[in-house]
């Protein structure tokens, strides 16, 4: 798809959660790159600040990569935990 349409989408998409009013359900939505930024984030002010890692490497699929895991049992996992999100937004939007 390239940044261009990624951009795009990604812009469209922060635009109609605002719309609508679901800014909560679009970060559960997306919990996986919630995560992975929040791992970029930490990893750089803890380190900055103790020189210590909290990580392995950031993101952090490539931390979990570095302690052993196949590339496919880590893609699998985030499919997973991708799934689940899904579902559970889905939940939250038909409570409301």
């Amino acid at each position: 798809m390239g940044d261009t349409g990624a951009l795009a989408l990604g812009a469209t998409l922060g635009f109609v959660a605002v719309v609508t009013k679901h800014e909560l359900v679009l970060i559960i939505a997306g919990g996986v790159f919630v995560v992975e930024t929040l791992s970029v984030i930490m990893q750089r002010y803890y380190y900055k600040a103790t020189k210590k890692r909290i990580f392995r490497m950031a993101p952090i699929h490539h931390h979990f990569e570095l302690l052993g895991w196949p590339e496919q049992k880590v893609v699998v996992r985030f499919w997973i935990i991708s799934i689940f999100l899904a579902l559970l937004t889905l939940t939250t939007l038909k409570i409301r």
